[in-house]
């Protein structure tokens, strides 16, 4: 059998092309903004070099920034720790009880490809006060729970968590998506051998089941982590940060800073610090989930 031998220089005469527009747009920038943190500058008149100050202010000098990086990860730690648990058994019960499951999987994913404006203007209908309509105050009325009800986006102490459930609603979905489509790749000779073994139902989940689906549920980790972190637009089209900064994230932060305060070296720098923070979380979930693979290969 012939194989075909390509010389290192015609490969690298295709990708470079292609690496040089992706670092162009992605290493590039990120460079710019590693070097804006370090410029006193509005964003539009002359910058003043001032070195590592920004980062010392946001480090150490900013009411602000650690909280908001709290309700980040916060975000992101429910995401993994609740999102992702429930998407993945709805997938396992799909793909052993529903004979035609692409309908229901369709609409799970439909949050998914609404617009954030929609659906942001959408829940903060749901959760305006019951004397403007809102659902799930007169809800909780009308079953005698008017203790329950709340104003969920201006009450501080819950207004990120009712963004969290939100958040979780739009993009449950999405991981359904991706696992149940693991799942189904998993070839059913496995499963029928199982079977026959006496490994059935939640036997068969666990010793199957989950051990072959740990690339694909890696994959749903990183993407919600990364994605938790990067959150800026539904928190903008619900609460704008507020009230109070009471919801403010990284993102968001970061946005208010640049563009709203004029402080764009400062907010620069809160972008550089939220680059190295997917970075470093991206390592690490790598490194779990490499071990989870030796472990199961």
């Amino acid at each position: 059998m012939n194989v075909l031998r390509v010389s290192g220089w015609k490969i690298a005469a295709f990708v470079l092309p292609c690496l040089i527009i992706y670092s162009l747009l992605v290493f590039v920038p990120i460079l710019v903004s590693f070097y804006s943190g370090l410029l006193d500058w509005n964003g539009i008149g002359d910058a003043k070099f001032i070195g590592l100050k920004n980062f010392e202010k946001m480090l150490t000098n900013d009411s602000i920034f650690w909280p908001a990086v709290g309700r980040t990860l916060l975000l992101a730690g429910v995401s993994m720790g609740v999102q992702l648990p429930i998407a993945l058994c709805v997938a396992i019960l799909i793909s052993r009880y529903v004979r035609k499951p692409n309908f229901l999987v369709s609409s799970y994913f439909l949050p998914v490809i609404l617009s954030v404006v929609v659906i942001g203007q959408l829940w903060k209908t749901i959760y305006n006060p019951a004397s403007m309509g809102g659902m799930l105050n007169q809800i909780l009325e009308s079953l005698g729970l008017q203790s329950w009800t709340h104003s969920w986006l201006t009450e501080p102490k819950i207004a990120i968590y009712s963004v969290i459930v939100v958040a979780l609603w739009q993009y449950l979905g999405y991981h359904i998506l991706i696992q149940f489509t693991g799942i189904q790749n998993i070839p059913s000779d496995i499963y029928e051998a199982a079977k026959i073994d006496g490994a059935s139902g939640l036997k068969a989940d666990r010793y199957i089941t989950l051990p072959l689906i740990v690339p694909i549920f890696k994959i749903s980790v990183v993407l919600s982590f990364i994605g938790s972190l990067q959150s800026f637009d539904l928190i903008m089209v619900m609460t704008g940060g507020g009230p109070a900064h009471a919801t403010e994230v990284v993102a968001s932060l970061m946005y208010n800073m640049s563009f709203l305060s004029m402080k764009y070296g400062y907010g620069s720098a809160i972008a550089s610090f939220l680059v190295i923070l997917c970075l470093v979380a991206t390592i690490i979930i790598n490194g779990l989930f490499s071990k989870l693979d030796k472990r199961y290969s």
